[in-house]
């Protein structure tokens, strides 16, 4: 399986796009390092890591050891790959996290740039 498909595919938003990012390409290592790669960056401490299913399961996964278990600190949220900013929006609307939770929010690839809060890893050009 190739991580990089030229194909055409329906993102989460509904979108016809003319590639796709397939992070089920990405062996156990892969998602370890990503994860190393993420807290190499992301210097906040978090209670608990989220991913939003089933793309960001894995790096949560990988993330959990980081996690302080304090109330106090805010909740990391991971997705594989962002395109229209969608899934986030979705998984906290779903979630309905109370106003006061510092929510952390990482993807490994961004299509575009995400919005304000939602820090990537790797970011296409605008």
């Amino acid at each position: 399986m190739d991580l990089f498909q030229l194909e055409e595919f329906t993102s989460h938003a509904g979108n016809t796009l003319p590639w796709k990012i397939e992070c089920d390409a990405l062996s156990n290592y892969d998602w370890t390092c990503l994860a190393e790669m993420i807290m190499e960056y992301e210097k906040r401490p978090f209670r608990a890591v989220i991913g939003i299913p089933a793309g960001g399961n894995m790096l949560a996964f990988k993330l959990a050891k980081y996690c302080t278990g304090e109330a106090r600190h805010g909740i990391l949220i991971v997705d594989d790959v962002y395109t229209t900013g969608k899934s986030f929006k979705d998984f906290i609307d779903t979630n309905r996290y109370d106003r006061g939770v510092n929510l952390l929010c990482w993807v490994v690839f961004a299509r575009v740039k995400p919005e304000d809060g939602i820090n990537a890893l790797f970011q296409m050009p605008a």
